[in-house]
């Protein structure tokens, strides 16, 4: 069981970048999915975190109505993560976890099964 980040790069200041958390051995429908960053130098934060039963994804203030979360659809076992608009503050290694309840607020399990993350640079 694992989630796996990719699409990461170098992308400038005000670029978009869309991020793909591939989710394997389990199905991701059934999980509240969350997405963290972890800057250099700094903590691993969460960002946006997405329920099975959330009508809209929870995001972190710094990057509301820059980022955009969507959960898998049509069978996928594959979540998104939007970026638009970065900012070089954004640059980080960004990673996707699980945690199991029904939203984001009523989580009875911690994030875990956690695989690789992918390194998102903003720079000109």
């Amino acid at each position: 069981v694992q989630l796996q980040a990719s699409g990461g790069g170098l992308v400038q200041p005000g670029g978009s970048l869309r991020l793909s958390c591939t989710g394997s051995g389990f199905n991701m429908a059934l999980w509240t999915i969350g997405w963290f960053r972890q800057a250099p130098g700094k903590e691993r934060e969460r960002i946006s975190c997405m329920g099975t039963h959330d009508g809209s994804p929870e995001y972190v203030d710094s990057v509301k109505d820059r980022f955009t979360m969507s959960r898998p659809s049509g069978g996928t076992n594959i979540a998104y993560l939007m970026l638009k608009n970065v900012k070089p503050e954004d640059t980080a290694v960004y990673s996707c976890a699980r945690a199991w309840g029904p939203n984001c607020s009523d989580l009875k399990t911690g994030f875990g099964s956690w695989g690789r993350g992918t390194l998102v640079t903003v720079s000109s």
